[in-house]
């Protein structure tokens, strides 16, 4: 995340979090005494978010001084200490709450997404995120999915083309989709991946015979149905090779309703990535505290 972003949001956090002063720390705190607070695990996962906290402590009180044990992406275990933080006493308790709750949360996700793509790791397969981010936090989060060795889908509306089920009906169905948004980005210069939602096998043979899109994604297929689906492509992809002699590929995604008991099952059907809304909208915060040194 570009850094002048990420200290806009800090602002942000840090004024909704002690606008006119933290009273309860300046009424029993003096202002110069120095303290020591260190960053402890809880709890079993992947650490995210240690250099989004550096930022935290540095924007706050750049007099601070940081002693780093672990990095970003670690694999972490109770006990372990990912850093010390050395400065005035005022300033580390203001920071404690901010900075723990963006590191929970990233670790969270970071966490999550680990135990996803651990189970698919042997097929070739990637899990994928999806849009459904905290607003404001897209950016950390899928950072997080990346540490805990997931994949981004795209970032946002602006970076790539996905003509969902929504997209298709308005268009008036999956070819008039297509062809307008190939045409769209020609006429605009944009070189955009094109991925097209298709929800049923009429809807995947309508999209291929355009040849238009780079990814289909097979919306609520069964692990079965996806299998199908699957060949279908593949054929096709054969068929245009011993017609043109051309090599042409679609990726291949699975997405809707897809749990960590189900991931494999899709996996194993041959898709190029699964796609889990879960990894950002379900995951468990990682447990860890910012306690003082005595």
């Amino acid at each position: 995340m570009d850094k002048q972003e990420l200290r806009k949001l800090i602002a942000i956090w840090f004024e909704e979090d002690i606008r006119d002063g933290d009273h309860t720390s300046l009424s029993c705190i003096p202002p110069t005494q120095m303290g020591c607070q260190q960053l402890i695990i809880k709890d079993t996962g992947v650490l995210a978010g240690v250099e989004v906290a550096k930022e935290i402590i540095n924007y706050f009180d750049p007099e601070c001084k940081i002693e780093q044990f672990l990095e970003d992406g670690a694999h972490v275990k109770p006990g372990d200490i990912a850093f010390k933080v050395y400065g005035k006493e005022l300033s580390l308790l203001q920071i404690e709450r901010t900075m723990l709750n963006i590191m929970q949360r990233m670790s969270g996700v970071a966490t999550t997404a680990h135990k996803y793509q651990c189970l698919i790791e042997d097929t070739g397969c990637h899990v994928l995120d999806t849009r459904k981010t905290t607003p404001g936090l897209r950016y950390l989060e899928k950072e997080a999915v990346a540490l805990g060795g997931g994949m981004n889908h795209r970032i946002g509306l602006f970076d790539m083309i996905l003509l969902k089920d929504n997209h298709v009906d308005f268009a008036g169905g999956i070819t008039n989709a297509l062809t307008r948004a190939r045409d769209y980005c020609k006429e605009k210069g944009k070189n955009l991946k094109i991925e097209i939602e298709v929800r049923n096998f009429d809807e995947i043979n309508e999209a291929l015979a355009t040849n238009i899109p780079d990814r289909i994604m097979l919306d609520n297929f069964t692990p079965a149905k996806t299998k199908e689906a699957v060949e279908l492509i593949r054929n096709y992809e054969l068929k245009i090779k011993n017609e043109t002699g051309q090599a042409r590929h679609f990726e291949i995604e699975s997405s809707g309703g897809i749990t960590i008991d189900t991931i494999r099952d899709y996996a194993l059907q041959g898709v190029d990535f699964v796609s889990v809304g879960a990894l950002t909208h379900s995951y468990k915060s990682l447990d860890m505290s910012f306690k003082a040194v005595k």
